[in-house]
């Protein structure tokens, strides 16, 4: 075997056998996570008190409207927030050891070899002055590996995995397509065969067509090399296709998580079935495409009671003052007074009428 591929499978083999010891426990646990940013005129939360846990080898999407906290969450997790944001509670657990009381210094061992994050935008995320090559040494050096042999051919693989050739090794980031780049970022992210991914909306700056060619070499990829993914999207179609469980996020809060085809085939919050009702379905008979009426609050000013309730068809009394929690529903988590015991509405639901809020009972 040659140094390279010894360097690789050991990464490999150190990386997916946990460190607590047991394999049953998630891979990643985050519980009760609070990011705020401190700014002139006070504390925005941006995202308040999510729970989440990712399995191993599992894909986890996250989705919601723009602003309502998925970005800042993930980078919460993988301990990327800079000044004004930062955690004001929770942890994040991962491996069977909590990140957020950790500092650089002991983060820096974890981060790229068993947790690997690829940005929205590589083109940003790269450095447009420096060839590809010399950014996938500069991250193999940072944990020790000094071989020049090892760190061309580990190089040279992790490009192949992503289906590019390894002249590109050589290309500065401008030099190759919007697809490209995001498939270096991905190699890049491969390195050291990472148990769990963390992507921010890689296909967004993609056409459909190279979208769904990422997509489909992500999830090749996944099943190849056993790594998870948490990903977040806005995009419907790319979650119900690829994604194994859903987190549906509204105004900083989780709303609804469960597994993605019981979230699609049955959403339990009327915000997912909000989106759902926005989103074409490829399948059965034609129907009008619905928008969710409104726009989200303001972080910095979330009214009482239930954030959603301003848009929400089905609202009623209790919905105005009574902050939900979460609850359980056929497998699924929902936070609506829907499935409350002290606070559900007399009269069961119906099916969302978008033209017109529910009458109060």
């Amino acid at each position: 075997m040659s140094e390279s591929n010894a360097t690789a499978s050991a990464t490999a083999s150190e990386s997916t056998t946990p460190s607590d010891g047991s394999s049953g426990a998630p891979l990643l646990e985050v519980r009760g996570l609070s990011v705020v940013y401190e700014t002139s005129s006070g504390t925005v939360t941006a995202v308040d008190n999510v729970d989440l846990t990712v399995n191993r080898g599992e894909f986890v999407a996250v989705v919601g409207e723009s602003g309502c906290g998925k970005s800042t969450m993930l980078f919460g997790i993988a301990q990327l927030l800079m000044s004004p944001a930062k955690i004001s509670s929770g942890e994040v657990i991962f491996r069977g050891e909590n990140l957020v009381t950790m500092n650089d210094k002991e983060l820096a061992p974890v981060r790229w070899r068993n947790l690997s994050v690829v940005m929205q935008s590589a083109m940003n995320a790269l450095n447009p002055v420096r060839r590809i090559g010399a950014q996938y040494a500069d991250t193999m050096k940072a944990h020790g590996v000094k071989s020049k042999a090892t760190i061309r051919s580990r190089s040279e693989e992790v490009l192949a995995l992503v289906g590019i050739d390894k002249i590109h090794l050589e290309s500065y980031p401008h030099q190759l397509s919007g697809g490209m780049r995001q498939r270096a970022m991905i190699a890049m992210a491969l390195l050291f065969a990472p148990e769990l991914i963390i992507m921010d909306e890689p296909t967004s700056a993609l056409d459909v067509v190279a979208q769904r060619s990422l997509m489909l070499q992500i999830k090749e990829l996944q099943q190849q090399l056993g790594f998870a993914v948490l990903f977040v999207t806005h995009d419907m179609s790319l979650v119900s296709h690829f994604s194994d469980r859903l987190l549906v996020m509204y105004a900083a809060q989780e709303v609804e998580f469960g597994e993605t085809r019981a979230v699609f085939d049955a959403p339990k919050h009327p915000y997912s079935e909000g989106l759902l009702d926005a989103f074409p379905s490829i399948r059965g008979p034609k129907v009008p495409l619905i928008g969710i009426p409104g726009s989200p609050p303001a972080l910095s000013a979330m009214p009482p009671g239930c954030r959603f309730e301003p848009r929400c068809p089905l609202a009623y009394a209790d919905c105005k003052v009574v902050e939900p929690e979460l609850y359980t529903v056929d497998d699924v988590l929902a936070r609506c007074l829907l499935y409350s015991p002290d606070h559900r509405p007399k009269e069961p639901a119906g099916p969302i009428d978008p033209t017109a809020k529910g009458s109060e009972p």
